[in-house]
C-alpha cells in the first residue's frame, strides 16, 4: 500500500511518506479546531440555526466551508514548517485545479 503511494507522489523514502503523513494530520486537526473560533469571530454561533429547518446540517456545511481554506493555508505554512513545500505546492495545485480553481494556476506558454 505504501509502496503504491510513494510511486504515486514521487517520494523516495518512508521517512519524507511519514513526514507528508504528519503534515497532513496536524493541517487537518487544526483547520477542524481553528474554525469554530472563527466562525465565533465573525458572529456565526450554533444556536442561531436552532430554528430553521435542517439548522444543524446548514451549520455543519457553514463550518465544512469555512474549513476548506483555513486548510489550505495551513497546509502549506505548516509543509513549509515541515520542510515539504515543493512536494505540497504541487499537491496543492493539483487538488485545486481538479474543484475547479484551475484559472489560478495558468501555465505560461511559450511562443
Amino acid at each position: 500500500m505504501f509502496k503504491g503511494l510513494k510511486k504515486k507522489w514521487g517520494v523516495e523514502s518512508n521517512a519524507q511518506l511519514t513526514v507528508i503523513f504528519i503534515v497532513f494530520a496536524i493541517t487537518g486537526s487544526l483547520s477542524a479546531k481553528l474554525a469554530l473560533p472563527l466562525l465565533l469571530f465573525i458572529g456565526i454561533q450554533s444556536d442561531a440555526f436552532d430554528g430553521l429547518p435542517l439548522g444543524t446540517l446548514l451549520y455543519v456545511l457553514l463550518r465544512i466551508l469555512i474549513i476548506f481554506p483555513i486548510y489550505q493555508v495551513l497546509l502549506i505554512v505548516i509543509a513549509t514548517l515541515f520542510f515539504q513545500f515543493k512536494f505540497f505546492w504541487e499537491f496543492e495545485k493539483k487538488i485545486l485545479k481538479k474543484i475547479g480553481f484551475s484559472f489560478l494556476f495558468k501555465d505560461k506558454k511559450t511562443s
